[in-house]
């Protein structure tokens, strides 16, 4: 008695054909990009630059550690402190998590907290939270609403 013991490994014709497709349109569509005839995704600040949106309301904020594992929000312009967050209060832990990317970012870069972060609700409706000393941006309305209101809370009289 002989059995057959056969090592080959083939990929079905369809399967790979299908790939190349996938990967020649993913190259054509990144070319026709590149090259102008296709636009980009626009981005928030590019796009709300370009439609001159203005800010309705701007606040410069810094983020501190507490010994109890708290950390601080201040005003930097009035000195005033905004919120102190407590892990495990619902909407603390979003804003301590975006706050840990952007220190960590900080820290990368070899940037200290004494530039503020920058709050801005746009006339738009739009939140973001930017950190000039790095340059980076997030979109905070991208979250989703409740993670949004947890940063417009930090806003003067918590603007929508």
């Amino acid at each position: 008695m002989s059995l057959v013991h056969d090592h080959e490994q083939t990929m079905p014709k369809g399967a790979l054909a299908s790939a190349l497709v996938l990967v020649a349109t993913a190259l054509a569509l990144t070319a026709l990009v590149k090259v102008g005839v296709l636009s980009r995704e626009a981005v928030p600040a590019v796009a709300r630059t370009e439609a001159h949106v203005a800010p309705a309301v701007v606040r410069q904020l810094s983020f501190s550690d507490r010994g109890d594992g708290a950390v601080v929000v201040r005003d930097v312009t009035t000195g005033e402190t905004v919120r102190v967050l407590i892990d495990g209060v619902p909407g603390n832990g979003f804003v301590r998590g975006v706050m840990r990317g952007m220190v960590r970012e900080r820290h990368i870069r070899g940037v200290g907290m004494a530039p503020p972060f920058t709050l801005t609700l746009w006339k738009n409706g739009t939140l973001s939270l930017e950190d000039k000393a790095t340059g980076r941006n997030i979109e905070l309305g991208s979250f989703g609403p409740d993670n949004r209101a947890a940063f417009a809370a930090l806003l003067p009289g918590g603007a929508v």
